[in-house]
C-alpha cells in the first residue's frame, strides 16, 4: 500500500461528529482564548481558530464548554489538527462526573463511527 496523499487519501473510521453551536473557553498556562465550538464527538471537539490564538499539534489545554444554560463540561484535551479556520482536540481526560452529561448530549451520536478520509 503506498503512502496517503494527495492521490492517495487515508481513509478510516472515527467515532461520529455532532455538528454544534457553543462557546468554548480554551485555556493553557496564564493564557485564554474564547470561541465557538463546531462540532463534538465522543473523543473530541472541532472549534473555530480565534485569530490570535497560539499553540501546535501535540499542546495541552483545558477546554471549558457551554451548552445551554446549565451544562458545563471542563475537559483535558491536546491539539490534534491546525488549519486556517479550525482547531481540532482530542479529549485527554472527561471528568468522571461529566462522562453522563456528555454522553447524554451526544446522544446516538456518542456509540456510532463515520468514514472519514484526509
Amino acid at each position: 500500500m503506498g503512502p496517503a496523499g494527495p492521490m492517495n487519501p487515508k481513509i478510516g473510521k472515527r467515532h461520529r461528529r455532532m455538528p454544534i453551536n457553543s462557546a468554548v473557553l480554551m485555556m493553557r498556562g496564564d493564557e485564554s482564548w474564547t470561541s465557538d465550538l463546531m462540532d463534538i464527538s465522543a473523543t473530541g471537539v472541532m472549534v473555530k481558530r480565534p485569530v490570535d490564538w497560539i499553540g501546535q499539534r501535540g499542546d495541552r489545554f483545558v477546554l471549558d464548554m457551554l451548552f445551554g444554560d446549565e451544562l458545563n463540561i471542563h475537559v483535558e484535551a491536546r491539539v490534534a489538527r491546525i488549519n486556517d479556520d479550525e482547531v481540532g482536540f482530542v479529549f485527554s481526560q472527561i471528568p468522571s462526573d461529566k462522562e453522563a452529561p456528555l454522553w447524554n448530549l451526544l446522544g446516538g451520536y456518542a456509540d456510532s463511527l463515520e468514514i472519514w478520509s484526509d
